[in-house]
Parts: C-alpha cells; sequence; structure tokens
C-alpha cells in the first residue's frame, strides 16, 4: 500500500469498477471518461521518488488487475526467457509467461493488498473469458451485442462442442444454434446433428432464470437504488483527492518561490513559471470538481424508491425494457448459468429440445420445449426475370444471358449471380428454347456495335457516338444488353471514303448556314440537314450539305 492516498484510492477505484462491468477495456473506458489520472513512479525502487500522474492506458489497468501483487501475494519467476534456434540457425532468446502452477516462488498474504487471492483468481478467471471464442470450449468468448441470449453458454447434448450461433430471417435478427460437429452422411452428404431455431430456447431459458432470481429480487433492487444514489462518489472523491494534491502542489512550489533570494533571478524565473503552471492544475481541478459535484444524481425520492422496490415483483418487465440491451441480458444469464446443454429429438411432424441447465455452484435442472420443424424454403425464380431470359434467349446465348442478368445485379434465388450453366438450367426448367443463328436480311444484317463498326471501317466510339446523338437506330432489349445496329442500306451509305464535292465540315457549316454547332447537329439528327461521315484519309469526320444557292432579286 503507498501512503498517498489518490495512489490507493485511483487503484481501488480499478477493482472496484471491473466488479461492476466486468472488462479491462470497459474499466479502462470509465476512468478516461471521469478524467481520472493514473500514477506513476519511474524510480519505483528509488526511495522518496516523485510520483507522476498521466493519462491512464490500457496496459497499465490490465497490469494492475493481473498483477498477483495487488492481491498481496509476492511472486517471483512468472515468466521464464528461453533460447531457440530460428529456421536460419541464428540463435535467440524469447520470454514465455508461465502458468500459476510453474511459478517459481507463490506466497499468498505477504502484505496487505486490495483484493483477497480468491477475489483474483475470480478476476483472472474473467479476463481470460473476455477473448475472441475458442472452438469446441463452453464458456469462452466476450459478450457481445447480437440477440442470442445462450452465445457462449449453449452446448450440444450429443457431442458435447460449443454451439455456434446463425442468424436468420429477413433482416438477419431471428436467432438459432448449430453444432460445428461433422455430424451424419446422408445421400453422400454431410449434415449437422443439430440445427435449431433459438428464440423458444432462449424465451426457455429466460423463464427458467427468471425464476431462479425471484428470491433475491428484492435484494437486487435495493442494491440498483444503492448504486443510482453512490454511483459517482468513488469518482468525486479521486477527483478531491486530486484537487487536495493539486493544492499541496501550488502551496510547495510556493514556498519554494519564496525560500529563493530575489537578486538570484535565473533561478526565480523558473520557481515563478512552475508555481503559475501549479495554480493554473489547482483551477482546472477545482473547476472540474465543481462540475461533477453538480452532475452527480440526487438522491432518490420516497416514489421513485417505491417504484424500484416495485420492480422486484415483475422482473419480466425490467428484462423486456428498451432500456435492458441484449449484451445485458447475456451478462445477467452469465451471473448463475455455467452451461446448457441442447439435445433435439425430431419426428416426421415436429420434435422437441430437452435442455439441461448448469447453474453456478453446481445445480442442474432439465427443460423440455417443443420445437416445429421449419417448412422448407420455395425457391422461386421471379417472374420478371424468367420473362427476360425468355425475350432474350431468341437473339443471344446463354454466357450472354447470363452476362446482361448480372449486369442488372440480379440474382438466383439462393443469392449467387448468373453463370452460363445456372442459365441453360433456367432455361430447361421453364422450357425456353436456346438460341439459334438465323440470318435475317429482309431490313439488313443485325449486328453488335464492335461487329457493325468492324463492317464499316469504324472506330465503336464514334458508331457508339452516333447512337448516343440519335443520328441513327439501334435496338437495346433490356437495360444492360448490348446494342445492337441492323445495318441497312441507308445507314451504309452515311459512312463514306469520300464527301460529294462542296460538303462543309462543321465550322464550315456554322458559317455558311449562321448557327451554332448545337443547332446544326439538331438538323442533322432530325434530318432537314443530310450528312455523311469520312471515315479515311486526313479529313476524315462529319460532312455537312451545303445550304442551296439563293436566287437574287434583281
Amino acid at each position: 500500500m503507498h501512503p498517498d492516498e489518490a495512489v490507493t484510492g485511483v487503484i481501488a477505484a480499478i477493482f472496484d469498477r471491473f466488479a461492476v462491468c466486468g472488462s479491462v477495456r470497459g474499466t479502462w473506458l470509465w476512468l478516461r471518461d471521469q478524467g481520472l489520472k493514473f500514477p506513476l513512479q519511474p524510480g519505483a525502487y528509488v526511495r522518496g521518488s516523485e510520483i507522476i500522474w498521466t493519462e491512464p492506458t490500457y496496459h497499465a489497468v490490465h497490469n494492475v488487475l493481473t498483477h498477483p501483487a495487488y492481491a498481496g501475494a509476492y511472486t517471483f519467476g512468472r515468466s521464464r526467457q528461453e533460447r531457440y534456434a530460428d529456421q536460419d540457425g541464428t540463435l535467440r532468446i524469447r520470454r514465455r509467461v508461465l502458468p500459476q502452477d510453474q511459478w517459481e516462488v507463490l506466497i499468498k498474504d505477504h502484505h496487505p493488498g486490495y483484493i483477497d487471492w480468491d477475489a483474483y483468481q475470480a478476476n483472472q478467471h474473467k479476463i481470460r473469458q473476455n477473448i475472441r471464442p475458442v472452438a469446441h470450449q463452453p464458456g469462452t468468448g466476450a459478450v457481445r451485442e447480437g440477440c442470442a441470449l445462450l452465445q457462449g453458454l449453449a452446448t450440444c447434448g450429443t457431442c458435447g462442442r460449443k454451439l455456434s450461433v446463425y442468424y436468420d430471417g429477413e433482416h438477419k435478427a431471428t436467432p438459432g444454434y448449430y453444432c460445428t460437429g461433422t455430424g451424419q452422411l446422408v445421400e453422400g452428404r454431410g449434415t449437422r446433428h443439430l440445427r435449431v431455431g433459438g428464440v423458444a430456447i432462449d424465451n426457455a431459458v429466460t423463464a427458467a432464470f427468471l425464476a431462479a432470481l425471484e428470491p433475491v429480487a428484492l435484494q437486487a433492487c435495493l442494491e440498483a437504488a444503492r448504486q443510482l444514489e453512490q454511483g459517482h462518489d468513488t469518482a468525486l472523491e479521486q477527483w478531491r483527492r486530486q484537487v487536495e494534491q493539486a493544492r499541496y502542489n501550488a502551496a510547495r512550489a510556493e514556498r519554494r518561490y519564496q525560500a529563493v533570494d530575489p537578486d538570484n533571478r535565473l533561478v526565480a524565473r523558473g520557481l515563478e513559471t512552475a508555481w503559475e503552471k501549479a495554480l493554473t492544475e489547482l483551477a482546472a481541478a477545482e473547476a472540474e470538481l465543481a462540475r461533477r459535484q453538480a452532475a452527480r444524481p440526487a438522491a432518490l425520492t420516497a416514489s421513485e424508491r417505491a417504484a424500484i422496490l416495485a420492480l422486484g415483483d415483475d422482473l419480466q418487465a425490467v428484462w423486456d425494457a428498451p432500456t435492458t440491451t441484449d449484451k445485458d441480458r447475456k451478462q445477467l444469464l452469465r451471473t448463475l448459468l455455467d452451461e446448457v446443454g441442447i439435445t433435439i429429438c425430431r419426428d416426421h411432424d415436429g420434435g422437441r429440445a430437452d435442455l439441461i441447465l448448469r447453474w453456478k455452484g453446481g445445480a442442474i435442472s432439465d427443460l423440455t420445449i417443443l420445437v416445429k420443424r421449419k417448412p422448407p424454403r420455395r425457391l422461386r425464380t421471379d417472374e420478371d426475370t424468367i420473362s427476360l431470359v425468355r425475350r432474350l434467349a431468341v437473339h443471344y446465348d446463354d454466357a450472354k444471358i447470363a452476362w446482361i442478368l448480372n449486369r442488372q445485379n440480379r440474382r438466383t434465388p439462393r443469392g449467387l449471380s448468373y453463370t452460363a450453366g445456372r442459365v441453360q438450367g433456367l432455361r430447361h426448367y421453364w422450357g425456353i428454347p436456346r438460341h439459334q443463328d438465323t440470318a435475317d436480311n429482309q431490313e439488313g444484317e443485325l449486328l453488335t456495335v464492335a461487329d457493325a463498326a468492324r463492317e464499316l471501317g469504324l472506330a465503336p466510339s464514334t458508331l457508339h457516338r452516333w447512337l448516343s446523338d440519335g443520328f441513327i437506330g439501334g435496338e437495346q432489349l433490356t437495360p444492360g444488353a448490348p446494342w445492337r445496329i441492323r445495318l441497312t442500306p441507308s445507314i451504309r451509305a452515311l459512312f463514306v471514303d469520300d464527301a460529294p464535292a462542296g460538303w462543309l465540315a462543321m465550322l464550315e457549316a456554322t458559317l455558311a448556314y449562321g448557327v451554332s454547332r448545337q443547332a446544326i447537329m439538331q438538323r442533322v439528327k432530325d434530318g432537314r440537314l443530310r450528312a455523311v461521315h469520312v471515315r479515311t484519309g486526313r479529313r476524315k469526320g462529319l460532312r455537312i450539305e451545303p445550304p442551296k444557292p439563293q436566287d437574287g432579286l434583281f
């Protein structure tokens, strides 16, 4: 124990807060939220070394909660240095933390501690549980925000493995549990021997939990009322100590400044600056203490206390309250339950779930609930996609149809993207004939933009520009499908190697007609002006028919 009450106060606050939230990170965030400082002593083994107050770090809080010295124990040999050769043959040294049963020295009750040894062991067990879930190990994994209340507690009654959680439904908000075991082979396929919805199971376990909690409900409500009244007392007390420490630092800085020779300005200036800094820190600490005292929850009135005590008669209302999160419910279940074994017995119409609840302390209770067999989901492609495939199959093969459907962000009933094989299966199921290459030259050959550009000796970008400008017509069966152009003689006549004599380029046409470029393009699009595209030579591009000469008046 350090003689400074501010040091012992913040360390005691860390242990008190961890007992409430059960998380190292939660304790660290609470310290930061309350604005409490953490003590550091750089020269820990030097008598009289000064304490430095800094912002708390996660590592510092974790070290306080896991070091056995804070539980009054003396230890030696908690880690070991090992020499090993890496793959290159280089000799290296690593430090390995040893389990508790391999420590060289462990003397319990060696000195006064902040907690006893049993509380220390319970804290270490809780910290070890706040990790990522370990496969097949029940009770591991930090409490998460999902609505599956038995996450980390449910085990398979067949193989003993820890059950995994899945979420089903339209919004993925319906919990369920399944076993990751190998199961059995059915028709050459592996099936899980346990997969069950979790709503009925969670409700049954919750009812058993609330029934077990009912005898101590009044005591829990009284404890809640006490915490509401005194929730800020720990932080406020530490703030008072920090203000007292700041007041002492300011007084010490003042004494040092008063003791120096006024003529020794080299020293006096430095001491004066230190005094001003200490006064500023004192003013900030006093202002923060006043603010937090004003924000402290007021004492409960008689009516508010009566309302809280009345909750002891209706724990279900507290459990279902909007302010009670799923994370809170899971944490509450873990205070009484060690494990929930689930065994499913099914028949043709439904089945039952046999639950074995293992409580803290070794008590065991059995529950049996009925579970309904969920009807298989009927997979069906929507009518719009079927109609679109029916229209596209007249013009495209299966690979092109799959490409068009994926461009429109369409998916199969299982949520997969389309492939040529899946389109073929869809056609076969609905009796849609596949695409047949037929020659239809009544109005010209129907080609894609790339094939038409190759046929006309153009760049595909030029043909795309003419399509977007509306100079030539194209066909697109559905958004995302490739454009196709029917090469009629009139379209072929628009693309020539040499323009007719006298036809004008765009700049010359704007001067000859006395209008803007946009007006010329609109007249060409409307058919009021004739134009051709010269595809070769240095003067390739758009050529426009010149205006007809006007007869003179005289």
